[in-house]
């Protein structure tokens, strides 16, 4: 039985969007279509509200096929080295997940998807995150209809962002989307937006695309949709 394939990117700004664009571009010839994970807040002081090329790009990708899902809020503030929302209690969780969506809805990106920064989440924010709304969370093991409370088991395998960057890691990615896809599993593969200027991570990434894609894996999206439930729909 074919399986799926998911793609996502992270660390979509001003300063990547070129490369991230190129990206999705290729993969777009492929049929493919993209998880964007936005944070409105970045490392370097980077503000989303203040980006309208980027909130441009990213309201065109979702309108054509594209998903948009919240990645944390503000990555400043977080100061251990684990994600922002990996040891949260719930009322630290609910605030942040406040001020993100907020922000999202001002520039009309808002979203109900919810991918934990660095794949990790806290017990608070999985408490905080259907109480503002959300209806799926992401994280490193598998995906969560937070309506059900069903989980689609498939880990995660990327470049950057919690996962080394080296050759052999390459490598070693591009091998596990092909056993996921050969056995007709769900094959999700995460890139940061960064390491696409390298020539290495770019093109594992899309070897394991265009391996997903020989063993018959169907290109989708995270979505949360009510008639259909966790356990058969990323």
């Amino acid at each position: 039985m074919a399986g799926q394939l998911i793609v996502s990117v992270s660390g979509i700004n001003d300063r990547t969007l070129g490369e991230v664009d190129e990206f999705a571009r290729a993969l777009q010839g492929r049929g493919v279509p993209l998880s964007l994970l936005v944070a409105p807040r970045l490392k370097d002081g980077y503000r989303l509200e203040s980006d309208p090329r980027t909130i441009t790009w990213l309201t065109h990708r979702r309108a054509g096929g594209d998903a948009v899902v919240l990645h944390g809020f503000d990555a400043a503030a977080t100061k251990k080295l684990r994600g922002e929302f990996a040891t949260l209690p719930a009322h630290e969780a609910n605030l942040r997940l406040m001020g993100a969506d907020r922000v999202l809805e001002h520039v009309g990106l808002r979203t109900r998807l919810f991918a934990a920064p660095g794949w990790t989440v806290s017990a608070g924010t999985a408490f905080a995150l259907p109480r503002n709304g959300f209806r799926l969370l992401v994280d490193l093991h598998g995906v969560t209809d937070l309506v059900t409370g069903a989980t689609s088991r498939a880990r995660v395998v990327g470049i950057g962002e919690g996962f080394v960057t080296e050759p052999w890691w390459c490598r070693t990615l591009v091998l596990s989307a092909e056993r996921t896809a050969r056995r007709g599993g769900v094959v999700r593969l995460a890139v940061t937006a960064k390491q696409l200027r390298k020539v290495g991570p770019r093109q594992a990434m899309l070897d394991a695309v265009d391996l997903a894609l020989m063993y018959g894996c169907t290109p989708t999206v995270y979505r949360w949709d009510p008639e259909i439930p966790a356990s058969s729909a990323a």
